[in-house]
């Protein structure tokens, strides 16, 4: 007979915005008549920038046609759409890597939570808490995370704090870790490090042998000069990290799903027997077997994103979530919560009042309020009396929102 991997048996019942689903679904029923302001699950609102629509147009009438049609591309992806990352994402930055580096994927998700089938089960590794929750449960399901406590965290993993009282600022573990997760600018906490304290840590994974997966998704959001867009900033950084990016939340992507993941090179992890291995053919060859690549549309749609159109496009459309999240940060600061990001990200993290649980104001907001947003704990043991918010609602129902919450407060 056929066995289970029985690691998946661990995972809890429900992935984190399934279970919110369902309570909006259980609320819709009882309720037929309120209407509902979701500002909880980070999916965008504008359309994709029209640049992106005509070059799509265009790949698409191009696939009509014997002569220009595109079946299989590389798993890699298309030279036209790496290069164009290499210049604006990279070279612009000062940061030198070469084609063979990036890997165009179905958005940052996909390689985030597949990463780890490079590396042995038995692999340390240490995450910021609150964290975006396909970190853990993509290593629950490989059986690296160990067992689930009581206390709502695994056995096999190293939780580094990242609340008010340190200023989300990770500590440094005082122990070797193999692998880290970061996320900067963070989800879900909105918060930054400065290239000061994002040294810290290639410093310290240089000096430890430690592999770091840095998701940059929402770096187009950063405003602060001291906030880094790449690991690859800190030098040395490509002797220990690998980097995922996203087109989703920047040009909106979210249902055409493209984004990319830099493997440099230079990065290599050990055999049992010492050998040093090169991840980036690791990675190469495990896309080339499990992936078949984005499809060419896709990828012409992305390459529009670096025009001089596509950048003022998706510009206009950043600047519109900034908005949003300036107009939601000053709302419920003037309703008295404290309340932290949307500086430098899409996304309020919301102390909840007089140690409210998180799940216990997300439903008070949600009967009483009819806005829904993100229980913290839902991303960790550290986000147990916050409240996740997005900024990526239309103008108006961000508006509406804080206008609501001002007179039930």
């Amino acid at each position: 007979m056929a066995l289970v991997n029985e690691h998946y048996l661990k995972l809890p019942g429900n992935y984190l915005f399934s279970d919110i689903a369902k309570k909006i679904n259980t609320f819709k029923v009882t309720h037929p008549g309120k209407r509902l302001i979701r500002l909880g699950i980070g999916d965008v609102t504008r359309p994709l920038p029209q640049a992106c629509i005509t070059a799509m147009h265009k790949a698409v009438d191009e696939m009509s046609k014997a002569e220009t049609f595109h079946g299989y591309g590389p798993e890699q992806g298309y030279d036209f759409l790496i290069e164009a990352i290499l210049k604006n994402d990279f070279a612009s930055r000062g940061i030198s890597l070469s084609p063979t580096e990036i890997f165009i994927n179905d958005g940052a998700k996909s390689d985030t939570g597949n990463i780890g089938e490079v590396l042995r089960w038995d692999n340390s590794m240490g995450v910021t808490d609150p964290i975006y929750p396909v970190y853990i449960d993509s290593n629950v399901m490989c059986g690296r995370s160990g067992e689930l406590g009581e206390d709502g965290k695994w056995s096999n993993v190293t939780y580094l704090p990242c609340t008010a009282e340190n200023h989300f600022i990770p500590q440094i573990p005082d122990r070797r870790i193999d692998i880290i997760y970061l996320c900067y600018p963070n989800n879900p906490t909105g918060t930054t490090l400065t290239k000061a304290e994002l040294k810290k840590w290639v410093d310290y994974a240089l000096a430890n042998d430690t592999l770091i997966f840095f998701d940059a998704a929402y770096e187009a959001y950063i405003r602060e000069d001291d906030v880094p867009h790449s690991i690859y900033e800190i030098k040395g950084a490509k002797r220990c990290a690998i980097e995922f990016r996203s087109f989703s939340k920047t040009a909106g992507f979210t249902g055409v799903r493209c984004g990319y993941t830099v493997v440099p090179k230079e990065l290599t992890a050990a055999t049992l027997d010492g050998e040093r291995v090169s991840v980036n053919k690791l990675w190469n060859r495990r896309q080339c077997t499990k992936f078949n690549g984005t499809s060419y549309i896709t990828q012409r749609g992305a390459e529009a994103i670096y025009t001089a159109e596509g950048k003022a496009q998706v510009k206009a459309t950043i600047d519109y979530y900034m908005e949003n999240a300036r107009i939601m940060r000053e709302g419920l600061q003037s309703a008295g919560f404290k309340v932290y990001g949307g500086v430098n990200a899409p996304y309020i993290w919301l102390k909840t009042p007089d140690n409210t649980g998180s799940w216990r104001f997300f439903e008070q907001l949600l009967y009483e309020v009819n806005v829904v947003g993100t229980p913290g704990v839902g991303f960790g043991p550290s986000g147990e009396g916050y409240l996740r918010l997005t900024a990526f609602g239309e103008r108006e129902d961000c508006i509406e929102a804080m206008r609501r919450i001002r007179m039930w407060i």
